[in-house]
């Protein structure tokens, strides 16, 4: 990442402290503004947005109500979304170890880093979903359902970027760390639902709504989903396991709770990602 004047602006070796815990620096920013400006010239992410742009207009365009336009949009947030941005986040990672190798070459914590680059690629993520998708929603429909989906956008963007950063320190092989991303996004976006459908049928005779309740906690995917239906009043199609999803999650104690514990799916798999990173041998 050379300045104008060809030399990297890092800070003298002297004032790096290997066993210091990490606090975010001026070297986390400058690799985060690095790898940003570098992703949002990527034909893969303009195109991303642009595709985003246009399936969020034509879904609103389509129908009068907006609701319908929401809930379209909600199978695009959970599912297409959290592909993009496991794989891509993956595979750009892998593709950028020339400049990671660069950057441990310099007296720069490793945790700066890590941390510089999972900014950069979910910052411009968010930004193209922000730009995409969150634009025509504002224009359609800026009320509380509205407002409730670009969070959730969001948020799942964090999270999956965060997943996709603990697949490629886990294994320096792309094509493993590729398939283990994939796994990851099927596990949550499609098998886990299915595993919790086929343990309630198994179980049918006990009462397992609280232990349902629990399970969701478990998936990052179904709790965007579960706070988006509280918002379009589709609760009252689930019966009774609807009524009970109503009343926990749409209360402000269970919304809280839901964008909490999705915001702990970005952290804890960014905090092992970083504490791998520290001791692995590149």
């Amino acid at each position: 990442m050379p300045t104008k004047t060809g030399v990297l602006d890092i800070p003298k070796p002297h004032s790096i402290t290997a066993h210091k815990p990490f606090k975010p620096s001026m070297d986390t920013f400058k690799i985060a503004k690095y790898v940003l400006i570098d992703i949002l010239r990527n034909r893969f992410v303009l195109a991303y947005t642009a595709l985003l742009l246009l399936v969020s207009m034509s879904f609103f365009n389509l129908e009068n109500d907006a609701n319908k336009g929401i809930m379209s949009l909600l199978n695009i947030v959970l599912i297409v979304l959290p592909m993009v941005s496991i794989i891509f986040s993956t595979i750009h990672i892998y593709n950028a170890n020339e400049f990671m190798e660069l950057m441990l070459a310099q007296p720069i914590r490793r945790s700066a880093i890590l941390l510089g680059q999972y900014t950069g690629i979910a910052g411009s993520l968010c930004l193209a979903w922000l730009v995409g998708a969150g634009v025509p929603i504002l224009l359609y429909d800026s009320s509380s359902r509205g407002l409730v989906l670009i969070v959730i956008g969001l948020v799942l963007t964090l999270v999956f970027v965060s997943m996709a950063l603990l697949a490629t320190v886990l294994s320096r092989d792309k094509a493993k760390g590729i398939g283990i991303a994939l796994v990851l996004w099927f596990y949550f976006s499609i098998l886990y639902d299915g595993l919790v459908l086929m343990s309630m049928f198994a179980f049918s005779e006990y009462p397992l709504e609280n232990v349902v309740l629990g399970l969701t906690f478990l998936n990052p995917v179904d709790l965007a989903r579960i706070a988006m239906l509280m918002q379009l009043d589709a609760a009252a199609l689930m019966g009774y396991t609807g009524a009970m999803f109503q009343q926990f999650f749409g209360s402000g104690l269970g919304v809280a709770l839901s964008f909490l514990a999705m915001l702990a799916w970005a952290i804890f798999p960014l905090l092992i990602s970083l504490r791998i990173f520290r001791h692995k041998d590149i």
